[in-house]
Protein backbone atom coordinates (compact mmCIF):
# COMPACT_ATOMS: atom_id res chain seq x y z
CA UNK A 1 0.00 0.00 0.00
CA UNK A 2 1.00 3.45 -0.22
CA UNK A 3 1.92 5.83 2.55
CA UNK A 4 -1.13 7.19 3.66
CA UNK A 5 -3.18 6.60 6.59
CA UNK A 6 -6.76 5.00 6.23
CA UNK A 7 -9.82 5.09 8.39
CA UNK A 8 -10.08 6.90 11.49
CA UNK A 9 -9.96 5.95 14.48
CA UNK A 10 -13.78 6.61 14.96
CA UNK A 11 -14.49 4.53 11.83
CA UNK A 12 -12.62 1.27 13.01
CA UNK A 13 -13.36 1.76 16.45
CA UNK A 14 -17.17 0.57 15.19
CA UNK A 15 -16.03 -2.70 14.27
CA UNK A 16 -14.85 -5.59 16.18
CA UNK A 17 -12.80 -8.43 15.34
CA UNK A 18 -11.58 -12.07 16.20
CA UNK A 19 -7.92 -11.55 16.85
CA UNK A 20 -5.32 -14.48 18.36
CA UNK A 21 -2.14 -13.73 19.97
CA UNK A 22 0.44 -16.34 19.33
CA UNK A 23 3.44 -15.77 21.89
CA UNK A 24 0.63 -13.80 24.21
CA UNK A 25 2.91 -14.03 27.61
CA UNK A 26 6.44 -12.71 26.14
CA UNK A 27 6.99 -9.78 26.36
CA UNK A 28 5.45 -7.69 24.00
CA UNK A 29 2.38 -10.08 23.83
CA UNK A 30 1.63 -9.35 27.41
CA UNK A 31 1.59 -5.76 26.35
CA UNK A 32 -0.67 -6.76 22.88
CA UNK A 33 -2.97 -8.66 25.45
CA UNK A 34 -3.07 -6.11 28.52
CA UNK A 35 -4.48 -3.92 25.34
CA UNK A 36 -6.88 -6.20 23.97
CA UNK A 37 -8.35 -6.33 27.40
CA UNK A 38 -9.67 -3.46 26.95
CA UNK A 39 -11.36 -3.78 23.75
CA UNK A 40 -14.52 -5.49 22.35
CA UNK A 41 -12.56 -7.66 20.08
CA UNK A 42 -12.99 -11.17 20.70
CA UNK A 43 -9.62 -12.93 21.71
CA UNK A 44 -7.63 -15.85 22.25
CA UNK A 45 -4.35 -16.35 23.97
CA UNK A 46 -1.94 -18.68 22.97
CA UNK A 47 1.01 -19.35 24.88
CA UNK A 48 3.20 -22.09 24.76
CA UNK A 49 6.04 -22.18 27.75
CA UNK A 50 4.92 -22.36 31.20
CA UNK A 51 6.38 -19.06 32.32
CA UNK A 52 4.58 -17.27 29.65
CA UNK A 53 0.95 -19.24 30.30
CA UNK A 54 1.70 -18.63 33.94
CA UNK A 55 1.85 -14.76 33.00
CA UNK A 56 -1.28 -15.02 31.46
CA UNK A 57 -3.21 -16.51 33.51
CA UNK A 58 -2.34 -14.55 36.41
CA UNK A 59 -3.55 -11.38 34.29
CA UNK A 60 -6.91 -13.15 34.10
CA UNK A 61 -6.42 -15.26 30.81
CA UNK A 62 -8.07 -18.06 29.42
CA UNK A 63 -5.36 -19.94 27.44
CA UNK A 64 -6.45 -21.51 23.93
CA UNK A 65 -4.13 -24.07 21.97
CA UNK A 66 -3.14 -22.74 18.96
CA UNK A 67 -5.63 -25.04 16.04
CA UNK A 68 -8.46 -23.85 18.07
CA UNK A 69 -7.08 -19.72 18.14
CA UNK A 70 -6.45 -19.90 14.61
CA UNK A 71 -9.09 -21.54 12.85
CA UNK A 72 -11.73 -18.99 13.08
CA UNK A 73 -9.62 -16.09 13.52
CA UNK A 74 -9.94 -12.40 11.33
CA UNK A 75 -6.31 -12.18 11.76
CA UNK A 76 -3.26 -13.62 13.95
CA UNK A 77 -0.84 -11.53 15.91
CA UNK A 78 2.46 -13.09 16.14
CA UNK A 79 4.05 -11.98 19.25
CA UNK A 80 7.06 -14.30 19.26
CA UNK A 81 10.56 -13.31 18.13
CA UNK A 82 11.84 -13.05 14.91
CA UNK A 83 14.08 -16.19 15.27
CA UNK A 84 10.85 -18.21 16.35
CA UNK A 85 8.14 -16.82 13.44
CA UNK A 86 9.68 -19.25 10.89
CA UNK A 87 8.77 -22.69 12.60
CA UNK A 88 5.42 -20.50 13.86
CA UNK A 89 4.18 -19.82 10.85
CA UNK A 90 5.66 -22.70 9.24
CA UNK A 91 3.07 -24.69 11.86
CA UNK A 92 -0.36 -22.08 12.21
CA UNK A 93 -0.36 -20.34 8.91
CA UNK A 94 -1.65 -23.18 7.18
CA UNK A 95 -4.60 -24.01 9.91
CA UNK A 96 -5.60 -20.46 9.28
CA UNK A 97 -8.69 -19.62 7.77
CA UNK A 98 -8.90 -18.24 4.19
CA UNK A 99 -8.80 -14.54 4.12
CA UNK A 100 -7.47 -14.06 7.42
CA UNK A 101 -4.43 -11.57 8.01
CA UNK A 102 -1.06 -13.04 9.60
CA UNK A 103 0.01 -9.64 11.52
CA UNK A 104 3.94 -9.83 12.87
CA UNK A 105 5.18 -7.33 15.10
CA UNK A 106 8.07 -6.43 13.12
CA UNK A 107 9.36 -6.45 9.18
CA UNK A 108 12.80 -8.30 9.45
CA UNK A 109 11.50 -11.87 9.65
CA UNK A 110 8.78 -10.40 6.90
CA UNK A 111 11.01 -8.93 4.58
CA UNK A 112 13.62 -11.24 4.50
CA UNK A 113 11.48 -14.08 3.12
CA UNK A 114 11.23 -16.07 6.50
CA UNK A 115 7.84 -16.23 6.47
CA UNK A 116 5.29 -18.90 5.71
CA UNK A 117 3.01 -17.34 3.10
CA UNK A 118 -0.21 -19.02 1.68
CA UNK A 119 -2.04 -17.16 -1.47
CA UNK A 120 -5.39 -17.13 0.30
CA UNK A 121 -4.12 -15.37 3.96
CA UNK A 122 -3.04 -11.69 4.25
CA UNK A 123 0.26 -10.52 5.47
CA UNK A 124 0.69 -7.87 7.50
CA UNK A 125 3.21 -6.23 9.75
CA UNK A 126 2.45 -3.46 12.32
CA UNK A 127 5.68 -1.72 14.78
CA UNK A 128 4.80 1.01 17.41
CA UNK A 129 6.40 4.42 17.01
CA UNK A 130 6.85 5.01 20.58
CA UNK A 131 6.01 7.84 22.32
CA UNK A 132 7.19 11.01 20.39
CA UNK A 133 9.90 13.47 22.25
CA UNK A 134 8.01 16.05 21.05
CA UNK A 135 4.55 14.78 22.72
CA UNK A 136 2.73 17.37 24.66
CA UNK A 137 2.45 14.49 27.61
CA UNK A 138 -0.63 15.74 30.13
CA UNK A 139 0.02 13.62 33.55
CA UNK A 140 2.61 11.90 35.19
CA UNK A 141 1.28 8.87 33.68
CA UNK A 142 2.19 10.18 30.27
CA UNK A 143 5.76 11.20 31.07
CA UNK A 144 6.33 7.85 32.94
CA UNK A 145 5.11 5.85 29.62
CA UNK A 146 8.57 6.37 27.44
CA UNK A 147 7.97 3.15 25.29
CA UNK A 148 3.92 3.55 24.95
CA UNK A 149 0.76 1.39 24.95
CA UNK A 150 0.26 2.31 28.26
CA UNK A 151 -0.99 5.91 28.80
CA UNK A 152 1.05 8.07 26.45
CA UNK A 153 -0.29 8.27 22.83
CA UNK A 154 1.98 7.51 19.81
CA UNK A 155 1.87 6.87 16.20
CA UNK A 156 2.41 3.37 14.68
CA UNK A 157 3.72 2.30 10.90
CA UNK A 158 1.84 -1.04 9.22
CA UNK A 159 2.43 -2.42 5.93
CA UNK A 160 -0.52 -5.14 4.27
CA UNK A 161 -0.30 -7.02 1.28
CA UNK A 162 -3.67 -6.34 0.04
CA UNK A 163 -5.17 -3.32 -1.98
CA UNK A 164 -8.39 -4.65 -0.18
CA UNK A 165 -9.75 -1.62 2.36
CA UNK A 166 -11.63 -3.98 4.28
CA UNK A 167 -8.81 -5.57 5.07
CA UNK A 168 -6.85 -2.75 5.82
CA UNK A 169 -8.85 -1.61 8.53
CA UNK A 170 -8.96 -4.63 10.49
CA UNK A 171 -5.18 -4.34 10.50
CA UNK A 172 -5.57 -0.35 11.47
CA UNK A 173 -7.88 -1.45 14.53
CA UNK A 174 -6.26 -4.09 15.54
CA UNK A 175 -2.94 -1.76 15.35
CA UNK A 176 -5.23 1.14 17.59
CA UNK A 177 -5.89 -1.64 20.00
CA UNK A 178 -2.82 -3.41 20.86
CA UNK A 179 -0.47 -0.20 20.76
CA UNK A 180 -3.32 2.03 22.69
CA UNK A 181 -3.65 5.11 22.51
CA UNK A 182 -3.11 5.62 18.85
CA UNK A 183 -2.86 8.61 17.01
CA UNK A 184 -2.44 7.84 13.81
CA UNK A 185 -1.39 4.58 11.35
CA UNK A 186 0.81 5.29 8.95
CA UNK A 187 0.53 2.56 6.22
CA UNK A 188 3.53 2.38 4.13
CA UNK A 189 5.51 -1.27 2.37
CA UNK A 190 6.91 -4.19 4.23
CA UNK A 191 10.23 -3.25 2.71
CA UNK A 192 9.89 0.82 3.72
CA UNK A 193 8.87 -0.33 7.15
CA UNK A 194 12.46 -2.24 7.06
CA UNK A 195 14.12 0.86 6.00
CA UNK A 196 12.24 2.84 8.96
CA UNK A 197 13.01 -0.06 11.78
CA UNK A 198 16.12 -1.03 11.51
CA UNK A 199 17.89 1.31 9.67
CA UNK A 200 16.66 4.96 10.52
CA UNK A 201 15.73 4.36 14.01
CA UNK A 202 18.06 1.40 15.16
CA UNK A 203 20.80 1.49 12.86
CA UNK A 204 21.04 5.55 13.68
CA UNK A 205 19.00 6.75 16.44
CA UNK A 206 19.07 4.06 18.96
CA UNK A 207 23.19 4.22 18.12
CA UNK A 208 23.05 7.76 18.62
CA UNK A 209 21.52 7.31 21.69
CA UNK A 210 23.73 4.37 23.00
CA UNK A 211 26.47 6.80 21.71
CA UNK A 212 25.41 9.77 23.84
CA UNK A 213 25.67 7.53 27.23
CA UNK A 214 29.39 6.33 26.11
CA UNK A 215 30.15 10.21 25.53
CA UNK A 216 28.54 10.89 29.19
CA UNK A 217 30.65 8.11 30.87
CA UNK A 218 34.06 9.19 29.83
CA UNK A 219 33.14 12.96 30.35
CA UNK A 220 32.19 11.40 33.95
CA UNK A 221 35.08 9.02 34.52
CA UNK A 222 37.86 9.97 31.99
CA UNK A 223 37.54 13.18 32.82
CA UNK A 224 35.85 13.76 35.79
CA UNK A 225 33.39 16.16 35.67
CA UNK A 226 30.64 15.92 38.26
CA UNK A 227 28.04 13.43 37.38
CA UNK A 228 25.07 15.57 38.10
CA UNK A 229 26.76 18.59 35.91
CA UNK A 230 27.34 16.53 33.21
CA UNK A 231 23.99 14.75 33.58
CA UNK A 232 22.32 18.12 33.12
CA UNK A 233 23.91 19.82 30.52
CA UNK A 234 23.46 16.92 28.55
CA UNK A 235 19.95 16.29 29.01
CA UNK A 236 18.94 20.02 28.66
CA UNK A 237 21.55 20.54 25.06
CA UNK A 238 20.15 17.01 23.44
CA UNK A 239 16.62 18.50 23.85
CA UNK A 240 17.75 21.72 22.12
CA UNK A 241 19.85 19.72 19.87
CA UNK A 242 16.87 17.51 18.77
CA UNK A 243 14.48 20.32 18.14
CA UNK A 244 17.22 22.67 16.78
CA UNK A 245 17.95 19.59 14.37
CA UNK A 246 14.79 18.07 13.63
CA UNK A 247 12.53 21.06 13.60
CA UNK A 248 14.57 24.42 12.99
CA UNK A 249 13.26 25.62 16.40
CA UNK A 250 16.03 27.94 16.72
CA UNK A 251 19.20 28.22 14.59
CA UNK A 252 22.38 26.57 16.16
CA UNK A 253 24.81 29.41 17.36
CA UNK A 254 28.16 29.67 14.90
CA UNK A 255 30.85 28.43 17.82
CA UNK A 256 27.92 25.45 17.64
CA UNK A 257 28.60 24.50 13.95
CA UNK A 258 31.74 24.71 13.94
CA UNK A 259 32.15 22.10 16.69
CA UNK A 260 29.69 20.60 15.35
CA UNK A 261 31.45 20.10 11.75
CA UNK A 262 34.50 18.84 14.09
CA UNK A 263 32.42 16.51 15.77
CA UNK A 264 31.29 14.91 11.77
CA UNK A 265 34.65 15.28 11.14
CA UNK A 266 35.99 12.84 14.18
CA UNK A 267 33.28 10.60 14.68
CA UNK A 268 31.08 9.89 11.09
CA UNK A 269 32.44 8.35 8.26
CA UNK A 270 31.92 9.73 5.20
CA UNK A 271 30.12 7.05 3.22
CA UNK A 272 27.92 6.46 6.39
CA UNK A 273 24.65 7.11 3.92
CA UNK A 274 25.32 3.70 2.44
CA UNK A 275 23.29 2.26 4.83
CA UNK A 276 20.18 2.77 3.38
CA UNK A 277 21.14 1.28 0.14
CA UNK A 278 19.51 -2.35 -0.46
CA UNK A 279 22.37 -4.37 0.07
CA UNK A 280 23.35 -3.21 3.01
CA UNK A 281 19.88 -3.45 4.35
CA UNK A 282 20.17 -6.89 3.43
CA UNK A 283 23.29 -7.14 5.25
CA UNK A 284 22.05 -5.44 8.06
CA UNK A 285 18.85 -7.96 8.39
CA UNK A 286 21.12 -11.01 8.01
CA UNK A 287 22.98 -10.27 11.00
CA UNK A 288 20.01 -9.31 13.06
CA UNK A 289 18.54 -12.81 11.75
CA UNK A 290 21.69 -14.99 12.45
CA UNK A 291 21.62 -15.62 8.79
CA UNK A 292 24.50 -16.03 5.97
CA UNK A 293 22.56 -13.74 3.92
CA UNK A 294 19.05 -13.09 2.47
CA UNK A 295 18.24 -13.97 -0.58
CA UNK A 296 16.31 -12.71 -3.10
Amino acid sequence: MTDTSTSTAAETATESYKIAVIGAGGKMGMRVSNNLDKTAHTAWYVENSPAGQQRTLDAGRRLTDAATAVADADIVVFAVPDLALGPVTADLVPQMKSGAIALTLDPAAAYAGLLTDREDVIRAVAHPCHPSIFLQRQSPEEWADTFGGIAAPQDAIAAIESDDPAKAAIVEATVRAIYAPVIDVHFVTIKQLAQLEPTLVETVACMIGALLNEALEETINTMGVPEAAARSILYGHTQVALANGLRGDNPFSDACLIAMDYGRESIIKDDWKKIFRDDELDKNLARMLHLDHIER
